[in-house]
This record gives C-alpha cells, structure tokens and sequence, in this order.
C-alpha cells in the first residue's frame, strides 16, 4: 500500500512540477489591473462595508500559457490596496478549463492557489486557494476570484483585468 501512495505522491508531485515549469518558461507575459473589491452585503453590517476600500488599486505580472486543450495556465505577483487600504501583495498559480464562445471570446472557470502577505496578519504568509472565472475577449480577460468566508470575515469578491502582452 505504501508503494502505491508513494507512486501516487510522485506522480502528483511529477505533473505539479511540470505545469509549474512549463508556464515559467513560456514567453508570453500578462499584466494585471485589479479593478475591483465587492464585500457581500449579507456578511457585513452597513457601517462596515462603509469602511472598506472597494478599490483596490495596484498591479501584478505574469506569466502565461495555453496547453494542448487550449486551457489557460499562469503564474503571477499582484499588489493591491486590499480592504483596509493596506498593500497586499500575492503570488501564485491560475488555471483555469477554457471554452471559447466565438473566435475572439473566451470563458474560463478554475482556481487559484498562491500565497498572499496582509498587514492584519502581520504579513505573515498566509495560503490562498480559490476559486477562478474569466471572460476574455480578443487579448483582455476579466478575471474574478470569491474569497470564502463567514459572518465579518471574507466573503468577498475580487476583480481585475488580465492583459495578455504577446
């Protein structure tokens, strides 16, 4: 039974290793304009959500590819003013399964998974693991992501424009 874990493991580990390496060495770069932060107002209060910044101005790059079935790959490093207006920086891996709804638009459903540094976390490393959607058209994708959360906490929704540069 360990053999079999272990070869598992491997393999997993295998697949991870090459995703990763062969969206760094592809030539195509993007950049990345956060556009927008929605608080789900059934989480917070009004006097709350009147003391969030909503905009979260900041900028990332990338890396980017299509695989054989046409789905997007991407490693990236954004900043952004988060919630409190506190620059929060963020790195990590997108992929998303991408169909294309006419031959300049195309959508995307994936995830994200990264590591991202807020100040009311000290800017301790914290994982990030979410959920992904997109709508391109031609070389400009919105991107959005739903951070999970609870009563107060999280629950909210994450915009930016993702822009392919060759």
């Amino acid at each position: 039974m360990a053999n079999a874990e272990d070869g598992f493991v491997t393999k997993a580990w295998f697949a991870v290793k090459t995703e990763f390496t062969d969206t760094w060495q592809s030539p195509n770069t993007e950049l990345y304009i956060p556009i927008n932060t929605w608080h789900n107002r059934n989480y917070y209060s009004a006097e709350k959500i009147d003391s969030f910044n909503e905009q979260p101005w900041g900028l990332g790059v990338g890396k980017y590819r299509y695989d054989e079935d046409g789905d997007w790959h991407g490693l990236y490093a954004m900043a952004f003013l988060d919630s409190h207006s506190d620059v929060e920086p963020i790195v990590g891996y997108g992929f998303q399964k991408v169909w294309r709804a006419s031959d300049n638009v195309r959508l995307g459903i994936g995830y994200t998974a990264g590591v991202t540094f807020r100040s009311d976390s000290d800017y301790i490393p914290l994982p990030v693991l979410a959920p992904l959607f997109s709508i391109k058209y031609k070389q400009v994708a919105l991107q959005s992501t739903y951070i999970f959360g609870g009563n107060g906490y999280g629950n909210v929704l994450f915009s930016w424009l993702r822009w392919e540069l060759n």
